[in-house]
């Protein structure tokens, strides 16, 4: 929940003078609701925002009706969204998310032609218990079980919790591991697996990016406080692979 009008056409602006870094790079934006219409006109003014897709930071599982403060995945279509972010931590956290909402979610998105951002990730005391790979498999199962083939039409983004904001960070090891794990997981249920994005949000910023960029199971990152500055953005999307 960041943003105002002055601060999104300010960073919008930064992106465009530096966006042709690494062409081949697929970039979005997931904004909040009030400036997804503001976003996507600063987009079709600027050339070099052109292919920078735009996303919803949540959607909801009803298509319409007596559901007053939701955004429907037809909603966000409407306004030029690609992506919507559906289970992601804080929305588990905060507001109480199920497993089977999220799926509902990620099932609502595709059936308007959204890409689901799936999220999954285990907390600290979930991952010091040793169940980082029960909670990871559980969360995307649901996903899974809800859609079946149409899965193949999801982005999965690998979260842990305890690595968001804590400044605890996990090693490309770790996060190599659960993506890998992942992997396994959509290759087992859908033949058409080898195209699903698995990408990592647990704070990738300049820093830390090549390492966990450079691993076979990472495709990208779903990228937190340093998208919010276009300098360091920048320098994520100069390191990604081509």
């Amino acid at each position: 929940m960041n943003g105002s009008l002055a601060a999104n056409e300010e960073l919008l602006m930064a992106l465009a003078a530096g966006l042709e870094v690494n062409p081949a790079c697929e970039v979005a934006i997931c904004v909040p609701g009030p400036y997804l219409a503001q976003v996507q006109t600063l987009k079709l003014k600027h050339r070099t925002l052109s292919n920078v897709q735009l996303g919803g930071q949540d959607v909801s599982v009803h298509a319409q009706g007596a559901f007053t403060g939701e955004t429907s995945a037809a909603m966000l279509k409407d306004v030029g969204c690609r992506f919507a972010i559906v289970g992601h931590s804080e929305r588990r956290q905060y507001h109480g998310e199920t497993d089977a909402l999220v799926a509902d979610k990620a099932k609502a998105a595709l059936a308007a032609g959204i890409t689901p951002i799936v999220c999954v990730g285990e907390t600290l005391a979930e991952r010091e218990a040793g169940r980082t790979d029960e909670v990871v498999k559980r969360q995307l199962a649901a996903v899974i079980h809800a859609n079946g083939h149409c899965i193949s039409e999801i982005v999965v983004a690998y979260e842990p919790v305890w690595a968001i904001g804590t400044g605890k960070t996990a090693s490309s090891q770790e996060a190599q591991t659960v993506h890998a794990l992942l992997r396994a997981q959509l290759k087992a249920a859908t033949p058409q697996s080898d195209g699903i994005k698995i990408i990592y949000g647990g704070s990738m910023n300049a820093a830390n990016a090549t390492i966990l960029l450079a691993q076979p199971d990472i495709d990208g990152g779903l990228i937190g406080g340093a998208s919010l500055k276009a300098a360091e953005f920048l320098k994520i999307i100069a390191l990604a692979p081509i």
